[in-house]
């Protein structure tokens, strides 16, 4: 029989201030993703020869002034076609660098060892905001042996090259725009909303700041650039007390690993728990005629079945005891963690359980 591994664990959260910077975003002030479609050259064989990279390379080959045939075909195996992409980070400037990934998009075994030539990087706009090229740092291998045999360690057909990219155009920001800047939360909470606003507006006065909804808080800021540079430093560095989040229990079936938020509660509760095993085992009987008798040999069945029920205890909960309080009980009568799953359900089904139950 399969045996759980049970960990029961209370989160308790202590009370304590945290800064603005730490729970909310400035909105305007986000990272915009760059993508490419390049060549990777220089690989030890282990390129391909689709279609569209025999296309791309030809392509590259005429930008140099180079003419292939008509219908002339390539045999090129150190080159793969690879797709680049790319953050960029906000009020990046030109002539920065940026960290790119390079991934193999056709039937190419690896990329170690290759080189990236140089490739445009777009944004959703369609225009070019960085160029990539550079020597891939690439982690993964595969080898294979000519009965066939292969072996592959990480990913080799992708790779990364650290400040491979050099940015060639700013991303307008809307940082310096207009009378207002606004927070947005990364958990959205109104309780968290209207302390932040608090918090704010006990430091510059009543009305400065304003929470539109669970998420946003605006804020009147001054329209200066360097103004506001010295405004947003002031406020994200303000510190003040987030609410807690809703009250939930986490249980992974898999690995019976069960989390109980702090702020979860029972209501009267009265919990019975047992189980009943049925054994059933076969076994067969030979019966065997006498030496001159004309009688044959016989096989019966014989089952033998054992009823087994455990000796179930009852215990009660008054209001308001904490889940703490039903994992230690559950613990001293030796229950396993399939049976805490069942206990935990049947709670939330009786509606004697405040807080949600997500199973995963």
């Amino acid at each position: 029989m399969k045996r759980f591994w049970f960990l029961a664990l209370l989160l308790s959260f202590t009370v304590h201030a945290e800064r603005i910077k730490d729970v909310a975003d400035v909105a305007g002030v986000r990272n915009n993703q760059l993508t490419g479609y390049g060549l990777v050259v220089g690989l030890p064989g282990t390129g391909e020869q689709s279609t569209f990279t025999q296309q791309s390379f030809q392509s590259m080959l005429r930008n140099f002034g180079i003419q292939v045939p008509a219908g002339g075909r390539l045999n090129i195996k150190n080159v793969a076609a690879v797709a680049v992409s790319a953050t960029l980070p906000p009020f990046a400037k030109p002539g920065q660098q940026i960290d790119i990934t390079v991934s193999s998009v056709g039937s190419a075994k690896s990329l170690r060892g290759g080189t990236l030539l140089q490739t445009f990087l777009k944004g959703v706009d369609g225009q070019v905001y960085a160029l990539a090229q550079g020597n891939l740092m690439v982690s993964g291998f595969s080898a294979d042996g000519l009965d066939g045999s292969k072996i592959v360690g990480n990913t080799p057909t992708a790779g990364r090259i650290p400040d491979g990219a050099i940015v060639e155009k700013a991303v307008k920001s809307p940082f310096d725009n207009g009378d207002f800047i606004t927070f947005n939360l990364r958990q959205s909470d109104f309780t968290t909303a209207k302390r932040m606003e608090d918090t704010i507006n006990n430091l510059l006065g009543p009305g400065v700041a304003r929470a539109l909804d669970a998420t946003s808080v605006q804020v009147r800021a001054p329209r200066s650039a360097d103004q506001r540079v010295s405004f947003l430093s002031t406020l994200e560095n303000l510190e003040f007390q987030p609410a807690n989040g809703a009250a939930k229990i986490i249980v992974n079936s898999r690995t019976g690993t069960i989390v109980v938020g702090a702020d979860v509660r029972l209501k009267p509760a009265a919990i019975t728990h047992g189980g009943l095993t049925i054994t059933i085992a076969e076994n067969t009987q030979v019966s065997q005629p006498n030496a001159l008798g004309q009688g044959q040999t016989a096989v019966t069945p014989n089952s033998n079945i054992q009823v087994n029920e455990k000796q179930a205890r009852m215990f009660y909960f008054n209001p308001g005891v904490t889940l703490q309080d039903l994992v230690r009980a559950v613990n001293q009568v030796g229950a396993a963690p399939s049976d805490v799953m069942a206990i935990l359900e049947a709670l939330k089904q009786a509606g004697a359980l405040s807080g949600e139950l997500i199973v995963i």
